[in-house]
């Protein structure tokens, strides 16, 4: 069995929960989760957990987004994508008058900062225990509460209408599909995305990203174990911990998950309260710990034992 996490490059036409199914065939293992839905027609970063590394998959969820999206004005679907049913569209040349290259850079630079958004109907979101996509299938609509999310940045890359290039960077929760739509709306000219490539989650960038197909032919390979080469051990995604080593004295402690005091281990004196990692003497890691100066002690955040 693996554990810890590996940067799946998400190819268009999975759910994220395809990857997961077939990745469990291809690294013969059962315990493995996503960090979060992307859309079956998005591409791109999708972090995947393995073994105790699953623990971490709220974690990464909650990590900031880098996307590239394409934006088509002048047509509105009821998936807010172009997969969608058309719900309505105008002429090329009405997008032209009504979305001059000064207005849209405008109309964009006010979603930055934070903002609310309605979640779209085909979503994963639950409304009193069901999916919107499932009530969506059936033609229901309806209502969803407005959440607040966070556009760190915007930048416009490419503009040749009707379609509109760009990169953002925003927080949790955000879809891109929404803010096309929205975005349009303020244009007057209605929009949709056209493609979405996801290239960052939190640390997991496109560079290290691997496919499935890539992942199965290295399984099947003459050495398999040449697959440990994509997957980040789980304390990596803590790197900005301390390293702890217990001894022998607190090993009792830490396997428990109960406090250890700083006596027992080689954190240095005055050391900053904060996240730790904790570690045996042989650098086996264990667990995360939270160390409080004012008492000398580490008390469990999350346990990681196999």
């Amino acid at each position: 069995m693996f554990h810890g996490m590996m940067t799946i490059y998400k190819e268009a036409g999975y759910t994220s929960s395809d990857v997961v199914a077939r990745l469990r065939g291809i690294l013969h293992m059962k315990k493995i989760g996503h960090t979060g839905t992307l859309d079956p027609d998005a591409e791109g970063v999708l972090p995947v957990c393995l073994g105790n590394g699953t623990k971490l998959c709220e974690l990464i969820a909650d990590r900031d987004k880098e996307y590239t999206a394409v934006m088509r004005l002048g047509v509105q679907t009821d998936t807010q994508d172009m997969s969608g049913e058309i719900k309505g569209c105008i002429p090329a040349e009405e997008v032209v008058r009504l979305a001059p290259e000064e207005k849209i850079r405008e109309v964009m630079a006010a979603f930055t900062g934070k903002i609310s958004q309605i979640p779209p109907m085909y979503s994963a979101v639950k409304v009193n225990g069901k999916r919107l996509y499932q009530l969506a299938r059936q033609g229901k609509t309806v209502e969803r509460a407005a959440r607040e999310i966070t556009i760190y940045e915007m930048e416009i890359q490419k503009i040749e209408l009707p379609l509109v290039t760009f990169r953002v960077r925003c927080s949790k929760g955000t879809y891109i599909r929404t803010l096309c739509s929205d975005i349009g709306e303020k244009l007057g000219t209605g929009a949709a995305m056209e493609h979405l490539l996801r290239t960052r989650v939190g640390r997991f960038t496109l560079s290290e990203a691997i496919t499935l197909d890539e992942a199965e032919a290295i399984m099947k390979s003459d050495d398999p174990e040449k697959i440990r080469g994509y997957i980040l051990p789980v304390d990596d995604f803590f790197e900005e911990a301390p390293r702890v080593h217990v001894e022998e004295a607190g090993m009792r402690y830490l396997l428990n998950g109960n406090t250890v005091r700083r006596k027992m281990t080689d954190l240095a004196p005055g050391t900053q309260d904060g996240y730790v990692r904790m570690y045996d003497r042989n650098d086996k890691f264990y667990a995360l710990y939270r160390y409080d100066g004012s008492s000398d002690e580490m008390k469990s955040v999350k346990m990681f034992l196999s």
